[in-house]
């Protein structure tokens, strides 16, 4: 008679447990929100006790402030490595603008967790996370613009807010038109790549001197030598 044994189970490391454990809150937070997600439900999907989420991260709370703030350091780093260095001040907003629609669609859990509203004692600002990281990329940006054209440095952070807000507040309602679309809703979302170029076109050129049909994404600066593509 053959005896069956059940399989053993893998002791996890500190750190893998609690990867694991901000994996499986990241998600439910994601999809059903702070309050309708409770630290059973965690602990039971992690396969542990109570106690060790409190050990990791000393209560529901803590465990969603380090989830946002993992989310708002890959935005940054997002927002940061999309920017060549030597570009134009447009063509820094059409990389922002790109940088942050990728995020959103490739980040979607990420995107549900910064964009609404966070529970009473985590921080993460006035705003939206997503605006706000947006609205400091760009002032940083404009900073040395204003310098060089003769801007008071007191009125960069007013068109900071001006520019990241815009950007954020697109971004989120073309994921929502896709997600709509993706839920059967008789929507047409525009492409990534429209929805850039339509930003760009409103934010660089102004309602006055919106241009009639918006140049693609990545197209050359007036003046910009137009290198061809190899071969």
């Amino acid at each position: 008679m053959t005896e069956h044994t059940a399989p053993r189970k893998v002791r996890m490391s500190r750190s893998e447990r609690r990867l694991q454990l901000i994996e499986i809150a990241r998600a439910s937070f994601a999809q059903r929100g702070y309050d309708a997600t409770s630290i059973e439900e965690i602990t039971i999907a992690a396969g542990v006790s109570k106690p060790v989420l409190y050990e990791h991260f000393g209560g529901k709370e803590g465990l969603y402030q380090v989830i946002v703030d993992r989310e708002i350091t890959l935005l940054m780093s997002t927002l940061a490595e999309s920017l060549p260095d030597g570009v134009s001040p447009r063509k820094a907003l059409e990389h922002t603008t790109v940088a942050l629609l990728d995020y959103l669609e490739t980040n979607p859990d990420g995107y549900r967790l910064l964009a609404h509203q966070s529970p009473d004692g985590v921080s993460t600002g006035v705003f939206s996370p997503v605006i706000g990281e947006v609205t400091e990329h760009l002032t940083s940006l404009l900073a040395s613009m204003f310098e060089r054209l003769g801007f008071e440095a007191t009125s960069t952070p007013l068109y900071g807010q001006l520019l990241g807000g815009a950007v954020a507040q697109i971004g989120m309602w073309w994921i929502s038109e896709k997600e709509a679309a993706e839920n059967g809703e008789p929507v047409s979302p525009l492409t990534k790549e429209d929805v850039a170029a339509h930003t760009v076109n409103l934010l660089w050129n102004g309602i006055h001197n919106l241009e009639l049909k918006p140049r693609p994404i990545g197209w050359p600066d007036e003046g910009e030598k137009i290198v061809p593509a190899e071969s």
